[in-house]
Protein backbone atom coordinates (compact mmCIF):
# COMPACT_ATOMS: atom_id res chain seq x y z
CA UNK A 1 0.00 0.00 0.00
CA UNK A 2 1.71 3.32 -1.29
CA UNK A 3 0.93 6.29 1.43
CA UNK A 4 0.45 9.96 0.03
CA UNK A 5 2.95 12.33 1.56
CA UNK A 6 1.52 14.76 3.52
CA UNK A 7 0.16 17.90 1.88
CA UNK A 8 2.52 20.30 3.58
CA UNK A 9 5.45 18.27 2.99
CA UNK A 10 8.57 19.09 0.72
CA UNK A 11 7.31 16.39 -1.87
CA UNK A 12 3.78 17.48 -2.24
CA UNK A 13 5.05 21.55 -2.33
CA UNK A 14 7.50 20.23 -5.37
CA UNK A 15 4.63 18.09 -6.94
CA UNK A 16 2.16 21.08 -6.78
CA UNK A 17 4.65 23.78 -8.36
CA UNK A 18 5.35 20.96 -10.99
CA UNK A 19 1.27 20.55 -11.84
CA UNK A 20 0.92 24.50 -11.68
CA UNK A 21 4.19 24.95 -14.23
CA UNK A 22 2.12 22.27 -16.45
CA UNK A 23 -1.04 23.47 -16.70
CA UNK A 24 -1.83 25.79 -19.45
CA UNK A 25 -3.26 28.86 -17.72
CA UNK A 26 -0.59 31.05 -15.50
CA UNK A 27 -1.86 31.22 -12.11
CA UNK A 28 -0.32 34.36 -10.36
CA UNK A 29 -1.28 36.25 -7.14
CA UNK A 30 -1.43 40.38 -6.23
CA UNK A 31 -1.66 42.35 -3.16
CA UNK A 32 -5.17 43.79 -3.25
CA UNK A 33 -4.63 47.24 -3.23
CA UNK A 34 -4.71 50.13 -6.01
CA UNK A 35 -1.73 48.73 -8.08
CA UNK A 36 -2.30 45.12 -7.98
CA UNK A 37 1.37 44.60 -7.80
CA UNK A 38 2.27 40.93 -8.31
CA UNK A 39 3.25 38.83 -5.67
CA UNK A 40 3.61 35.11 -7.05
CA UNK A 41 3.68 33.91 -11.19
CA UNK A 42 3.98 30.41 -12.07
CA UNK A 43 6.71 29.18 -14.30
CA UNK A 44 4.50 28.48 -17.12
CA UNK A 45 4.48 31.90 -17.92
CA UNK A 46 7.95 32.08 -19.28
CA UNK A 47 6.95 29.12 -21.65
CA UNK A 48 3.65 31.30 -22.89
CA UNK A 49 4.62 34.54 -22.14
CA UNK A 50 8.59 34.61 -22.63
CA UNK A 51 8.64 36.48 -19.28
CA UNK A 52 10.45 35.14 -16.37
CA UNK A 53 8.26 34.97 -13.36
CA UNK A 54 10.64 36.60 -11.27
CA UNK A 55 10.66 40.01 -13.60
CA UNK A 56 6.69 40.05 -13.11
CA UNK A 57 7.06 39.98 -9.60
CA UNK A 58 9.76 42.30 -9.17
CA UNK A 59 8.00 45.19 -11.71
CA UNK A 60 5.62 46.77 -8.90
CA UNK A 61 3.48 48.14 -12.58
CA UNK A 62 4.02 44.96 -14.83
CA UNK A 63 0.14 43.92 -14.96
CA UNK A 64 -0.56 47.66 -15.74
CA UNK A 65 1.94 48.21 -18.29
CA UNK A 66 1.63 45.08 -20.40
CA UNK A 67 -2.36 45.45 -21.50
CA UNK A 68 -3.28 46.56 -24.86
CA UNK A 69 -3.56 50.47 -24.49
CA UNK A 70 -7.24 49.93 -26.42
CA UNK A 71 -8.13 47.62 -23.33
CA UNK A 72 -6.95 48.80 -20.21
CA UNK A 73 -9.62 51.14 -19.76
CA UNK A 74 -12.46 48.62 -19.54
CA UNK A 75 -10.26 46.57 -17.27
CA UNK A 76 -9.48 49.19 -15.13
CA UNK A 77 -12.86 51.25 -15.08
CA UNK A 78 -14.31 48.00 -13.29
CA UNK A 79 -11.89 46.55 -10.61
CA UNK A 80 -13.37 47.77 -7.73
CA UNK A 81 -15.99 45.98 -8.45
CA UNK A 82 -14.09 42.99 -7.94
CA UNK A 83 -14.09 43.93 -4.05
CA UNK A 84 -18.26 43.86 -4.27
CA UNK A 85 -18.78 40.81 -6.21
CA UNK A 86 -15.61 38.76 -5.33
CA UNK A 87 -14.98 37.42 -8.80
CA UNK A 88 -14.38 39.22 -12.02
CA UNK A 89 -13.55 37.81 -15.67
CA UNK A 90 -11.92 39.52 -18.33
CA UNK A 91 -10.70 39.02 -21.68
CA UNK A 92 -7.79 41.59 -23.05
CA UNK A 93 -4.74 41.83 -25.34
CA UNK A 94 -1.30 41.17 -23.06
CA UNK A 95 2.21 42.18 -24.85
CA UNK A 96 4.75 39.15 -25.13
CA UNK A 97 8.35 39.64 -24.53
CA UNK A 98 8.74 38.94 -28.15
CA UNK A 99 6.52 42.48 -28.40
CA UNK A 100 3.27 40.90 -29.73
CA UNK A 101 -0.10 40.81 -28.23
CA UNK A 102 -1.65 37.68 -26.78
CA UNK A 103 -5.66 37.63 -25.99
CA UNK A 104 -5.98 36.39 -22.68
CA UNK A 105 -9.03 35.07 -20.78
CA UNK A 106 -8.29 36.47 -16.80
CA UNK A 107 -10.45 35.27 -13.85
CA UNK A 108 -9.23 37.00 -11.07
CA UNK A 109 -10.92 35.97 -7.55
CA UNK A 110 -10.81 37.88 -4.35
CA UNK A 111 -9.28 36.43 -1.19
CA UNK A 112 -10.51 37.68 2.33
CA UNK A 113 -9.78 36.72 5.64
CA UNK A 114 -11.57 35.21 8.81
CA UNK A 115 -12.55 38.96 9.69
CA UNK A 116 -13.61 39.69 5.43
CA UNK A 117 -10.55 41.53 5.69
CA UNK A 118 -9.27 41.55 1.87
CA UNK A 119 -6.01 39.68 1.75
CA UNK A 120 -4.67 38.52 -1.68
CA UNK A 121 -5.75 38.46 -5.38
CA UNK A 122 -5.73 35.21 -7.11
CA UNK A 123 -5.82 34.84 -11.02
CA UNK A 124 -5.86 32.75 -13.91
CA UNK A 125 -4.25 33.69 -17.40
CA UNK A 126 -4.69 31.84 -20.16
CA UNK A 127 -4.07 32.23 -24.06
CA UNK A 128 -7.34 32.48 -25.77
CA UNK A 129 -5.42 33.97 -29.18
CA UNK A 130 -6.54 30.93 -31.42
CA UNK A 131 -10.02 31.27 -30.19
CA UNK A 132 -10.39 35.46 -30.92
CA UNK A 133 -8.73 34.37 -34.30
CA UNK A 134 -11.63 31.97 -35.08
CA UNK A 135 -13.92 34.36 -33.52
CA UNK A 136 -12.79 37.24 -35.69
CA UNK A 137 -12.73 35.02 -39.11
CA UNK A 138 -16.32 34.25 -38.54
CA UNK A 139 -17.78 37.35 -37.86
CA UNK A 140 -15.75 38.06 -41.09
CA UNK A 141 -17.45 35.82 -42.85
CA UNK A 142 -20.96 36.69 -41.35
CA UNK A 143 -20.45 40.16 -42.50
CA UNK A 144 -19.10 39.30 -45.93
CA UNK A 145 -22.58 37.00 -45.96
CA UNK A 146 -24.61 39.78 -44.90
CA UNK A 147 -22.92 41.68 -47.87
CA UNK A 148 -23.60 39.05 -50.30
CA UNK A 149 -27.44 38.67 -49.23
CA UNK A 150 -27.61 42.58 -49.51
CA UNK A 151 -26.38 42.32 -52.85
CA UNK A 152 -28.46 39.64 -53.79
CA UNK A 153 -31.68 41.43 -52.54
CA UNK A 154 -30.84 44.26 -54.58
CA UNK A 155 -30.48 42.27 -57.52
CA UNK A 156 -33.47 40.74 -57.27
CA UNK A 157 -35.23 44.14 -56.80
CA UNK A 158 -33.45 45.09 -59.76
CA UNK A 159 -34.37 42.02 -61.84
CA UNK A 160 -37.95 42.44 -60.58
CA UNK A 161 -37.88 45.82 -61.69
CA UNK A 162 -36.34 45.45 -64.82
CA UNK A 163 -39.12 42.18 -65.24
CA UNK A 164 -41.92 45.00 -64.41
CA UNK A 165 -40.42 47.73 -67.24
CA UNK A 166 -40.48 44.75 -70.10
CA UNK A 167 -44.00 43.74 -68.68
CA UNK A 168 -45.13 47.42 -69.26
CA UNK A 169 -42.88 47.61 -72.32
CA UNK A 170 -44.86 44.71 -73.78
CA UNK A 171 -47.79 46.17 -72.70
CA UNK A 172 -47.18 49.38 -74.16
CA UNK A 173 -46.08 47.48 -77.92
CA UNK A 174 -49.56 45.90 -77.43
CA UNK A 175 -52.02 48.85 -76.50
CA UNK A 176 -49.66 50.67 -79.46
CA UNK A 177 -50.36 47.63 -81.90
CA UNK A 178 -53.93 48.01 -81.02
CA UNK A 179 -54.68 51.37 -81.32
CA UNK A 180 -53.18 51.47 -84.42
CA UNK A 181 -55.76 50.24 -86.29
CA UNK A 182 -58.96 52.47 -85.03
CA UNK A 183 -56.96 55.55 -85.25
CA UNK A 184 -55.83 54.05 -88.89
CA UNK A 185 -59.16 53.82 -90.38
CA UNK A 186 -60.50 56.92 -88.18
CA UNK A 187 -57.53 59.15 -89.40
CA UNK A 188 -58.70 57.73 -93.31
CA UNK A 189 -62.29 58.58 -93.01
CA UNK A 190 -61.74 62.01 -91.28
CA UNK A 191 -59.60 62.76 -94.92
CA UNK A 192 -62.60 61.57 -96.76
CA UNK A 193 -64.76 63.65 -94.87
CA UNK A 194 -62.89 66.83 -95.23
CA UNK A 195 -62.99 66.44 -99.05
CA UNK A 196 -66.83 66.17 -98.30
CA UNK A 197 -67.06 68.78 -96.09
CA UNK A 198 -64.96 70.73 -98.37
CA UNK A 199 -67.47 69.64 -101.77
CA UNK A 200 -70.74 70.45 -99.72
CA UNK A 201 -69.80 73.90 -98.68
CA UNK A 202 -68.79 74.46 -101.84
CA UNK A 203 -72.37 73.72 -103.27
CA UNK A 204 -73.91 75.79 -100.55
CA UNK A 205 -71.92 78.73 -101.39
CA UNK A 206 -72.70 78.60 -105.16
CA UNK A 207 -76.28 77.86 -104.18
CA UNK A 208 -75.95 80.70 -101.96
CA UNK A 209 -74.70 83.14 -104.38
CA UNK A 210 -77.04 81.60 -106.82
CA UNK A 211 -80.41 82.62 -104.60
CA UNK A 212 -79.07 85.96 -103.79
CA UNK A 213 -78.82 87.14 -107.35
CA UNK A 214 -80.91 89.50 -109.23
CA UNK A 215 -82.17 86.47 -111.40
CA UNK A 216 -83.75 85.24 -108.57
CA UNK A 217 -86.92 86.55 -107.62
CA UNK A 218 -87.36 88.71 -104.27
CA UNK A 219 -89.67 86.23 -102.55
CA UNK A 220 -87.14 83.58 -102.61
CA UNK A 221 -83.96 85.54 -101.95
CA UNK A 222 -86.06 86.96 -98.81
CA UNK A 223 -86.70 82.70 -97.66
CA UNK A 224 -82.69 82.04 -98.81
CA UNK A 225 -81.73 84.87 -96.71
CA UNK A 226 -84.05 83.46 -93.46
CA UNK A 227 -82.39 79.72 -93.67
CA UNK A 228 -79.00 80.91 -94.17
CA UNK A 229 -79.84 83.68 -91.08
CA UNK A 230 -81.34 80.44 -88.98
CA UNK A 231 -78.95 78.08 -89.62
CA UNK A 232 -75.81 80.72 -88.88
CA UNK A 233 -74.06 79.45 -91.90
CA UNK A 234 -71.20 81.71 -92.42
CA UNK A 235 -70.43 80.50 -88.35
CA UNK A 236 -70.59 76.93 -89.78
CA UNK A 237 -68.76 77.05 -92.64
CA UNK A 238 -65.85 78.51 -90.52
CA UNK A 239 -65.85 76.37 -87.27
CA UNK A 240 -66.54 73.34 -89.47
CA UNK A 241 -63.01 73.96 -91.18
CA UNK A 242 -61.87 74.74 -87.72
CA UNK A 243 -63.28 71.32 -86.20
CA UNK A 244 -61.73 69.29 -89.05
CA UNK A 245 -58.28 71.00 -88.86
CA UNK A 246 -58.46 70.32 -84.74
CA UNK A 247 -59.49 66.71 -85.45
CA UNK A 248 -57.01 65.82 -88.01
CA UNK A 249 -54.44 67.32 -85.77
CA UNK A 250 -55.90 65.34 -82.68
CA UNK A 251 -55.38 61.86 -85.12
CA UNK A 252 -52.10 63.17 -86.00
CA UNK A 253 -50.85 63.98 -81.67
CA UNK A 254 -52.25 60.05 -81.28
CA UNK A 255 -50.55 58.88 -84.06
CA UNK A 256 -47.03 59.96 -82.81
CA UNK A 257 -47.76 58.74 -79.10
CA UNK A 258 -48.45 55.36 -80.52
CA UNK A 259 -45.21 55.77 -82.47
CA UNK A 260 -43.54 56.98 -79.84
CA UNK A 261 -44.65 53.76 -77.36
CA UNK A 262 -43.47 51.54 -79.94
CA UNK A 263 -39.95 53.23 -80.32
CA UNK A 264 -39.60 53.47 -76.65
CA UNK A 265 -40.58 49.73 -76.20
CA UNK A 266 -38.98 48.19 -78.15
CA UNK A 267 -39.99 44.66 -76.94
CA UNK A 268 -38.43 41.88 -77.93
CA UNK A 269 -35.11 43.57 -78.31
CA UNK A 270 -32.25 41.25 -77.37
CA UNK A 271 -29.01 42.23 -79.70
CA UNK A 272 -27.54 45.20 -79.70
CA UNK A 273 -27.46 47.53 -82.49
CA UNK A 274 -26.52 51.36 -83.54
CA UNK A 275 -29.12 53.35 -81.99
CA UNK A 276 -30.66 56.98 -82.88
CA UNK A 277 -30.11 58.87 -79.43
CA UNK A 278 -32.17 61.80 -80.61
CA UNK A 279 -35.00 59.69 -82.09
CA UNK A 280 -34.70 58.07 -78.16
CA UNK A 281 -34.81 61.23 -76.65
CA UNK A 282 -37.76 62.81 -78.69
CA UNK A 283 -39.84 59.46 -77.87
CA UNK A 284 -39.00 59.51 -74.22
CA UNK A 285 -40.58 63.66 -74.24
CA UNK A 286 -43.65 62.08 -76.18
CA UNK A 287 -44.38 59.22 -73.41
CA UNK A 288 -43.24 61.83 -70.49
CA UNK A 289 -45.05 64.32 -71.62
CA UNK A 290 -47.65 64.41 -68.80
CA UNK A 291 -44.74 64.51 -66.15
CA UNK A 292 -43.30 68.29 -66.78
CA UNK A 293 -45.70 69.58 -69.43
CA UNK A 294 -47.66 72.10 -66.95
CA UNK A 295 -44.79 72.93 -64.56
CA UNK A 296 -41.46 72.78 -67.67
CA UNK A 297 -40.45 74.33 -70.35
CA UNK A 298 -38.09 71.79 -72.07
CA UNK A 299 -35.15 73.14 -74.39
CA UNK A 300 -33.22 70.91 -76.70
CA UNK A 301 -29.88 71.59 -77.84
CA UNK A 302 -29.10 68.86 -79.91
CA UNK A 303 -25.61 68.48 -81.38
CA UNK A 304 -24.55 66.28 -84.53
CA UNK A 305 -24.59 62.82 -82.79
CA UNK A 306 -23.47 59.62 -84.30
CA UNK A 307 -25.40 56.22 -83.98
CA UNK A 308 -24.37 54.47 -80.41
CA UNK A 309 -24.58 51.09 -80.40
CA UNK A 310 -26.55 49.68 -77.60
CA UNK A 311 -30.02 48.07 -76.30
CA UNK A 312 -32.50 51.38 -77.20
CA UNK A 313 -35.11 49.73 -74.86
CA UNK A 314 -32.69 50.22 -71.69
CA UNK A 315 -31.00 53.82 -72.52
CA UNK A 316 -34.67 54.97 -73.26
CA UNK A 317 -35.65 54.17 -69.49
CA UNK A 318 -32.83 55.86 -68.48
CA UNK A 319 -33.64 59.00 -70.15
CA UNK A 320 -37.52 58.57 -68.63
CA UNK A 321 -35.93 58.29 -65.24
CA UNK A 322 -33.85 61.44 -65.73
CA UNK A 323 -36.54 63.34 -67.26
CA UNK A 324 -39.06 61.78 -64.44
CA UNK A 325 -36.55 63.14 -61.70
CA UNK A 326 -35.74 66.33 -62.79
CA UNK A 327 -39.55 67.31 -63.90
CA UNK A 328 -40.28 65.97 -59.73
CA UNK A 329 -37.16 68.71 -58.73
CA UNK A 330 -39.02 71.85 -60.09
CA UNK A 331 -41.53 72.70 -57.23
CA UNK A 332 -43.71 75.11 -60.05
CA UNK A 333 -42.50 76.60 -63.16
CA UNK A 334 -38.62 75.92 -64.38
CA UNK A 335 -36.80 74.92 -67.08
CA UNK A 336 -35.58 71.44 -68.31
CA UNK A 337 -32.67 71.67 -70.52
CA UNK A 338 -31.38 68.25 -72.55
CA UNK A 339 -28.53 69.37 -74.41
CA UNK A 340 -26.16 66.34 -76.69
CA UNK A 341 -22.86 66.79 -77.94
CA UNK A 342 -19.53 64.16 -79.56
CA UNK A 343 -16.15 64.10 -78.34
CA UNK A 344 -13.79 61.84 -79.24
CA UNK A 345 -15.94 58.79 -80.09
CA UNK A 346 -18.04 59.20 -76.78
CA UNK A 347 -21.75 61.02 -77.01
CA UNK A 348 -22.32 62.89 -73.99
CA UNK A 349 -26.24 63.80 -72.90
CA UNK A 350 -27.29 66.66 -70.10
CA UNK A 351 -30.20 67.01 -68.84
CA UNK A 352 -30.34 70.22 -66.54
CA UNK A 353 -32.94 71.22 -64.12
CA UNK A 354 -33.61 74.82 -62.40
CA UNK A 355 -35.18 72.38 -59.77
CA UNK A 356 -34.25 72.45 -55.90
CA UNK A 357 -30.93 70.51 -56.16
CA UNK A 358 -29.83 67.54 -54.15
CA UNK A 359 -28.28 68.36 -50.71
CA UNK A 360 -24.52 67.67 -50.31
CA UNK A 361 -24.65 64.93 -48.11
CA UNK A 362 -27.48 63.09 -50.46
CA UNK A 363 -25.17 63.17 -53.05
CA UNK A 364 -23.05 60.00 -52.61
CA UNK A 365 -26.55 58.14 -52.12
CA UNK A 366 -28.53 58.80 -54.91
CA UNK A 367 -27.24 55.74 -57.10
CA UNK A 368 -27.88 53.25 -54.18
CA UNK A 369 -31.09 50.96 -54.68
CA UNK A 370 -34.38 52.37 -53.07
CA UNK A 371 -32.26 55.69 -51.45
CA UNK A 372 -34.79 58.25 -52.30
CA UNK A 373 -36.01 61.97 -50.81
CA UNK A 374 -39.59 61.55 -52.11
CA UNK A 375 -42.49 60.76 -49.69
CA UNK A 376 -43.67 57.53 -49.18
CA UNK A 377 -45.80 55.97 -52.51
CA UNK A 378 -44.10 58.12 -55.02
CA UNK A 379 -40.94 56.75 -55.85
CA UNK A 380 -38.97 53.45 -55.07
CA UNK A 381 -35.61 54.63 -55.10
CA UNK A 382 -34.55 52.30 -58.17
CA UNK A 383 -34.69 54.48 -60.91
CA UNK A 384 -31.47 56.17 -60.69
CA UNK A 385 -29.12 52.53 -59.23
CA UNK A 386 -31.00 51.18 -62.56
CA UNK A 387 -29.43 53.64 -64.89
CA UNK A 388 -26.54 53.43 -63.49
CA UNK A 389 -26.25 49.60 -63.85
CA UNK A 390 -27.79 50.08 -67.63
CA UNK A 391 -24.73 52.91 -68.57
CA UNK A 392 -22.01 50.69 -66.83
CA UNK A 393 -24.01 47.54 -68.96
CA UNK A 394 -22.95 50.22 -71.74
CA UNK A 395 -19.37 50.92 -71.46
CA UNK A 396 -20.68 54.02 -69.90
CA UNK A 397 -21.17 56.22 -67.18
CA UNK A 398 -23.08 58.72 -65.47
CA UNK A 399 -22.37 61.82 -63.35
CA UNK A 400 -23.64 64.72 -61.27
CA UNK A 401 -24.01 68.17 -60.51
CA UNK A 402 -25.94 69.85 -57.93
CA UNK A 403 -26.60 73.22 -56.40
CA UNK A 404 -28.99 73.39 -53.73
CA UNK A 405 -32.14 76.06 -54.70
CA UNK A 406 -30.60 76.52 -58.08
CA UNK A 407 -30.49 72.94 -59.68
CA UNK A 408 -29.52 69.75 -61.36
CA UNK A 409 -27.27 68.47 -63.92
CA UNK A 410 -26.87 64.62 -65.06
CA UNK A 411 -24.70 63.94 -67.76
CA UNK A 412 -24.81 60.54 -69.13
CA UNK A 413 -21.43 59.51 -70.99
CA UNK A 414 -21.85 56.88 -73.88
CA UNK A 415 -19.34 55.45 -76.16
CA UNK A 416 -19.97 55.00 -79.49
CA UNK A 417 -18.36 51.76 -79.90
CA UNK A 418 -18.28 49.41 -76.76
CA UNK A 419 -14.49 49.23 -75.70
CA UNK A 420 -13.75 52.88 -76.12
CA UNK A 421 -11.51 53.94 -73.64
CA UNK A 422 -13.12 56.69 -71.60
CA UNK A 423 -12.53 60.45 -72.33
Amino acid sequence: MVVAPPLHSPEMTQRFKYLIANTSAIIYSSVPSGDFKMTFVSENAQRILGYDPQEMVDDPNFWFDHIHPDDAPTVFSSLAQLFVEGQRAYEYRFMTKAGHYLWMHDTLRLIRDEQNNPVEVIGSLTDITDRKLMEEALQRTGEEQLNLINQLTDTQAQLLQSEKMASIGQLAAGVAHEINNPIGFVNSNMRSLQTYVDTLLNVIGQQTSMLLSDTVGADIQHQAKQLNESADLSYLQNDVKDLMSESLDGLKRVKDIVQSLKDFSHVGESEWQMVDIHKGLDSTLTIASNEFKYKAVVEKHYGDLPQVKGLASQLNQVFMNLLVNAAHAIAERGTISIATECRDQWVYIRFTDSGCGIPEENMARIFEPFFTTKPIGSGTGLGLSLSYGILQKHGGRIEVQSTVGTGTTFTICLPVEQGTTPA
